[in-house]
Order: C-alpha cells, then structure tokens, then sequence
C-alpha cells in the first residue's frame, strides 16, 4: 500500500525571462516501510519535488497543478495550520545543510525539545527525556552531556546526526532525506548511511532519499526514480535499474560512475534544455547518442519496459511487450 502518491505535481517559477517548469507533471508513489530514491543532476527538480511535497516551495516558485496524497488525504488542499501538524510530525525533513539548518544561537537541546513540544503533547521535562533518547538513538556519545552544547561544538558529521536526530523526535511515518550525506567525507557518509538505514528498518519508517548519488542508491533504497529537467525519466527496482537500465540519461549516468582500475570518466556530452523553454520532444534528445527524428516529435510517455520498470523512451525496446507478444 502506497504512503505517499504524487499525482500530476506541477512546480513553476516565474522569472524575468518567463515561466521555468522546475517540476513538471511528476507521478511516482511511496510504499510503506521502503525507500524510494529520487536520482538526477543538479537543477533537476529533486528537492523542489521535496519543498513541494511539505508545501515548503519559497517565492517565486509556486505549486500549479497536481496531488500530493499522504496516508489517503491531499496535502495540496489541507489548510496551513493542518499543513503546519504534519510537517516535523508525520512527515520530516533532513534538509541539505546541516551546517546552516541549526539555529547558532540555541543549544541542540533547545531546538529538538522546541519540535517535540510544537507536536507531542508532553511536559518539558518530558520532552527533554525524549530529545535525549533520540540524541543516543543516532549515536551522539554522552548525548546526556551533549544536549546542552550549541551547534558549533559539533563536527559536521555529528550536527548532521542531530538533524537525523531533530527529524527522527516525533517519530514520522515519512522521512525526506534531501542529500543527507553532502559535504561529508567518505567514512562519515558510510556512518551516516548506516544509522538511516537502521533506524529505518528499526521504525519501519519509509524515506524519500534525494541525491545525486547512485552509489548511496544501491547502499539504502528499495526504488529508485531517475529525474531529468523536471520529470522522471525512469523508475525501477534499484536491482534491475543497475542492471537493466531502460533510459539513455540512465546509462550515461551508470556510466560516469568511477571504477576502480579506470583512470577516465565518461561524462554525458552537452548541457540540459533550459526549464523555461523545454523542447516538445524527448528533453534528453540533445545529449542522446541513440536519437531519432520521432524523438523530437513529442515528449515519450513513461511505459512499462519490464515488470514494475518504467522508462520514457520510444527508442530502447520493451522487454515486456516482447515477451508478451
């Protein structure tokens, strides 16, 4: 059963120099208790996807169209002050930075108690005690001690914890986890990565992981959707993803991973269209070594190619209508 079910979500931004489609008919769904990841470059869409979702999105950019369905209500037509109970209880955030997203002039203490009381309807002290679990819960040593330190005693890793920590202190059905582990060195992602996925397994949460990391996508999800210029090009099991990739953008991406041995990258030659004049025909096309003239002709519709595995492509073949037929 889907938790979460987007449905058409338009996000535009106006601009001096018109209309910019930051988000663009999206649809995907979230079961319970899985992760989805939502993979793409940098200005695809993903975390306006996210801003979007909480009803988060800053000015200019506003929501045009679409459903954001959450355990069976639209978020899109709920008051603010119903909106304002959701956010930070059923539904967290961990937003990108934690070095800018802590308050510097409050201890962590204050700020994970301050979220607990806005949803919980518990004392301070209680709310204390619960901040403190939370703090031990993502391995702050001496969290005890630690609760009454400010944000800039903390290392980077250790403030991102206690965002994990902040998100994690209402216990919400879903997590949106917006590049959880940027600007972190390699073996404090891998600690990050893992307490998620613990905690995860350990709550039953489900988690919408945004980033631009496919290698963080094999380690934690179960889906995976690929984005390009606002839309979702691709959506697969993480398995057959990697191993059956059905979409151009896909296998250019696959392909510019680092390998061992391998002293040259291969990157995906050209730029993306711009989101404020997007091309009637497929959006890759321009970077695409396999296009036709029918890919110029109309944007492809995401089809199915194998079982539950999505692609927005009329070049590559469909395994599932082959074998249907």
């Amino acid at each position: 059963m889907a938790l979460l079910d987007i449905q058409g979500l338009s996000t535009v931004f106006d601009t001096e120099g018109g209309t910019a489609k930051a988000v663009d008919n999206l649809s995907f769904s979230l079961k319970k208790g899985s992760v989805l990841g939502i993979v793409g470059e940098s200005g695809c869409g993903k975390s306006i996807t996210s801003l979007s979702i909480l009803r988060l999105v800053p000015p200019p950019g506003r929501i045009v169209s679409g459903k954001v369905i959450f355990d069976g209500q639209d978020l899109l037509s709920l008051s603010e002050s119903k909106m304002q109970g959701i956010r930070g209880d059923r539904i967290a955030l961990i937003p990108q930075d934690p070095m800018t997203s802590l308050n510097p002039v409050y201890t962590i203490g204050e700020q994970i108690i301050e979220a607990i009381e806005l949803h919980q309807n518990v004392s301070k002290k209680e709310a204390r005690k619960r901040a403190i679990e939370v703090l031990d819960q993502v391995r702050i040593p001496e969290a005890a001690n630690r609760i009454d330190d400010y944000p800039h005693q903390f290392s980077g890793g250790m403030r991102q914890r206690v965002m994990i920590a902040m998100a994690l202190s209402c216990k919400p059905d879903l997590l949106i986890a917006d590049e959880p582990t940027t600007a972190l060195d390699v073996t404090v992602q891998a600690q990050i990565l893992d307490l998620m996925r613990s905690i995860q397994k350990d709550e039953g949460m489900s988690i919408l992981l945004i980033t631009h990391d496919l290698g963080v996508v094999a380690e934690m999800c179960d889906d995976v959707a690929i984005m390009y210029a606002g839309s979702i090009v691709e959506h697969a099991p993480v398995v057959d993803l990697f191993k059956r990739p059905k979409h151009p953008y896909t296998v250019g991406l696959l392909n510019s991973i680092p390998r061992p041995g391998s002293t040259r990258l291969t990157p995906i030659d050209g730029q993306p269209p711009s989101l404020i004049n997007l091309p009637a025909g497929c959006r890759f096309a321009s970077r695409c070594p396999l296009v036709e003239p029918k890919c110029l002709e109309a944007l492809p519709p995401l089809e199915e190619k194998l079982p539950g595995h999505t692609a927005r492509c009329v070049v590559v073949p469909s395994e599932t209508a082959a074998a249907k037929s």
